[in-house]
């Protein structure tokens, strides 16, 4: 079936079978690997993409259920100069990460957060972030990534 949609902000279309799974067609088809596959479960959120302005796990999702939709990738955030995306910059700087598998998928989670919650306690953070899993930072990192984001963002 042929799908088309805006991958960060470019159009694209393929053909592609029924049941290719977003994060194939992200992977596969358009070659932007830093959208990770993790558990195939949508358990991990290492997948996790923005679709129409709200995070999914793009292991749960058919690509042909994004037809017309516009997805940004771990790769659409830094802007066209390569300056990092204020989310990015914060996890560079509170070193939120540690193997960086997770950290995409992390990434785009807390873009959506900032973007529906922006005035998230630390409880809450940590609450609206329990669909990602990281196996090596222990949160503390991640979660003042998240808090110093919001403050560049507010400014």
């Amino acid at each position: 079936m042929k799908i088309a949609l805006k991958v960060n902000g470019q159009d694209v279309s393929a053909d592609v079978a029924p049941n290719t799974l977003l994060v194939q067609f992200i992977r596969e088809n358009l070659r932007l690997t830093g959208t990770h596959v993790g558990c195939d479960t949508a358990q991990c959120g290492a997948c996790t993409v923005i679709a129409n302005g709200r995070s999914i796990k793009s292991c749960n999702v058919l690509a042909a259920q994004m037809q017309g939709a516009e997805v940004t990738t771990i790769e659409g955030l830094a802007a066209p100069d390569g300056t990092l995306h204020p989310v990015q910059a914060a996890f560079k700087e509170c070193h939120g990460l540690q193997c960086g598998y997770c950290t995409p998928g992390m990434v785009m989670s807390t873009v959506d957060l900032l973007a529906h919650h922006p005035d998230a306690d630390e409880a809450q953070i940590r609450e609206l972030l329990e669909g990602n899993l990281c196996r090596c930072t222990g949160y503390h990192n991640i979660v003042r990534a998240v808090q110093t984001a919001r403050k560049t963002m507010a400014a």
